[in-house]
């Protein structure tokens, strides 16, 4: 039997029941219990059915929430990163903002901006402006985002770090896991170039991952470059 305080509660206040899912559960499961084993509750089935459609719509509605959240974050991130990059004046103070307000923003480990030229390396006005910029010969930017495979090239390609990232990362080669190569165009009669984003974290760039965003940033980056070549 109920006790009396309890069932005067129950009386007064059902909702306290139909809101606790347990609750229902152990009720429902008691009166097929009650009606036997030659009864089938078709209503049951029914409800079952549909709390199952409604938990997996919740997990759904869930994931949605998330990815959107996610995406507003990545776009303001790179809105804050493209803004940094848009505020120096002179060229070798571009590029630092490059390695360090941009690199942070972006939570990546190196960057690098790889510029084809028949120029010479070493020569010293390029090794004046440090370690982001990576002078290459010409046919190196193909080179590098083909692998050696002979596949059309993206605007955009994220995946692990390959062999040939030794000579481009430097001392950093052995740590570095994962790259995002945003493939630049310079404009008619220019060589290209490519912007590399590097991460120590093997998860970081991978290729099931979208790239409208970094698409964008190469957009604005290529622009920006125009200026500073011309």
């Amino acid at each position: 039997m109920i006790e009396p305080d309890l069932r005067d509660r129950l009386i007064a206040e059902p909702e306290s029941i139909l809101d606790d899912t347990d609750v229902m559960n152990a009720l429902v499961a008691a009166n097929e219990r009650a009606m036997g084993n030659n009864i089938i509750d078709l209503r049951g089935i029914a409800m079952q059915r549909l709390e199952t459609r409604l938990e997996r719509l919740e997990d759904t509605h869930r994931s949605v929430i998330a990815a959107a959240y996610e995406n507003l974050a990545g776009t303001n991130q790179v809105h804050r990163a493209i803004l940094q990059m848009l505020d120096p004046l002179g060229f070798e103070d571009f590029l630092r903002t490059l390695s360090t307000d941009v690199a942070a923003t972006l939570r990546i480990d190196c960057v690098r901006l790889v510029l084809e030229s028949r120029q010479e390396a070493n020569d010293p006005v390029l090794r004046k402006l440090g370690e982001v910029l990576y002078v290459a010969e010409p046919g190196f930017v193909a080179d590098y985002l083909a692998g050696g495979r002979n596949v059309p090239l993206r605007p955009v390609t994220l995946r692990p770090v390959s062999p040939q990232g030794d000579a481009l990362y430097g001392d950093r080669a052995g740590k570095i896991r994962s790259e995002a190569l945003l493939r630049l165009d310079f404009g008619a009669g220019r060589l290209p170039g490519m912007l590399v984003f590097a991460a120590e974290d093997p998860n970081q760039f991978k290729p099931t991952q979208g790239t409208d965003l970094l698409a964008f940033f190469a957009g604005i980056f290529e622009r920006t470059m125009r200026r500073w070549l011309s």
